[in-house]
């Protein structure tokens, strides 16, 4: 079999750069952008204003690069998680999360993931692989959802400062006229704080950021999260000191409430002190425990008094409701890590 290169995932230059070394006019660039970002087109052919010799070539070239999911799961509270196809037999997870007036998709940026975070099914199954920019943007063209969706978040598998450029070109495509035309208010991206990739995307990007924090002390952060060991919880605060974010675009903290861990009176105090100074908000999550991993969820009333701690310290504090636990969708379940065993016995 012969792997062709993908068009989807392509920026318009990249597009123009392409049809031209084809031998065929640059606009030609322009209008293949069109079809593959404003249109339902499955195959090159569709490409109807495009010659007949110059769909040739590009079929002899290219795949168009865009594919259905393989398999969807439905929890019971309406969430969706589909598993798509990824390169040399790889799969990912995508989480749609319908609500009442918005709906939302949970993309992967990396088949499994580098950072090891205890907390973390994805963490436990280990790294796999890139995602391209169309491997990630196809999460959202080939959802059957598509056009329900009002919002996107990186928070699916992998850490998507870790996978930078392909990130940052998906981001691109999904905000430019010539691509999706998707406001970047309604884009956020997760990190769990690699500081040279969340500068370069604050420089370059104006989607908002999301950060997990999940402890405001380091050596408690670190042992939850290695990658502390190495970006400071400090450090990462400092670098979101340091840019003039202005009040239109949103700077947010992931919280995951562990019982007996991280979920006192003295976490609330650090957290008021830490993030002074920053406009932000707290966004609390109920732990979804892991098999083999010895956390356990903060009960309710704990979570509930943590929450009214804080918004008493003046800090924005919402919630998140946990969705799609039952289908393993929720927040930290993300994993392909039994797909890939199945594999291998095979």
């Amino acid at each position: 079999m012969v792997f062709k290169d993908k068009l989807f995932g392509l920026k318009r230059d990249e597009l123009e750069k392409l049809v031209l070394e084809l031998g065929c006019p640059q606009f030609y660039g322009r209008q293949i952008a069109e079809w593959l970002y404003k249109s339902n087109i499955r195959t090159i052919d569709e490409m109807t204003n495009l010659s007949k010799s110059a769909r040739a070539l590009l079929n002899d070239k290219y795949d168009l690069g865009i594919y259905n999911p393989e398999n969807v799961q439905t929890s019971a509270d309406g969430t969706k998680k589909y598993l798509f196809p990824a390169h040399q037999g790889m799969f990912v997870e995508t989480a749609y999360i319908p609500e009442v007036n918005r709906a939302t998709v949970c993309i992967s940026s990396q088949i499994g993931c580098k950072m090891g975070c205890r907390f973390c099914m994805t963490g436990q199954q280990g790294f796999q692989g890139q995602l391209t920019a169309g491997e990630i943007l196809n999460q959202l063209r080939s959802l059957p959802e598509k056009d329900t969706i009002t919002n996107v978040v990186y928070m699916g598998m992998g850490e998507p400062f870790d996978n930078l450029i392909n990130v940052l070109d998906s981001l691109e495509i999904l905000t430019a006229d010539w691509g999706f035309g998707m406001s970047s208010k309604r884009i956020t991206v997760s990190t769990i704080g690699i500081i040279p990739g969340m500068k370069e995307f604050l420089e370059k990007s104006k989607c908002h950021l999301a950060v997990s924090l999940h402890s405001p002390f380091e050596e408690e952060r670190k042992d939850l999260m290695p990658v502390g060991k190495m970006y400071p919880l400090h450090q990462i605060l400092d670098t979101i000191r340091s840019f003039n974010l202005g009040r239109q675009r949103r700077i947010s903290f992931e919280y995951i409430l562990f019982k007996d861990l991280n979920d006192t009176v003295s976490h609330v105090k650090e957290l008021a002190r830490l993030l002074n100074g920053i406009h932000c908000r707290i966004n609390l999550i109920r732990y979804h425990p892991i098999p083999g991993i010895s956390l356990q969820p903060s009960d309710d009333v704990t979570i509930i008094k943590f929450e009214n701690a804080l918004k008493s310290k003046g800090i924005r504090t919402t919630l998140r409701a946990s969705r799609g636990q039952d289908i393993f969708a929720a927040c930290g379940l993300l994993s392909t890590k039994e797909l890939l065993r199945q594999n291998q016995r095979e």
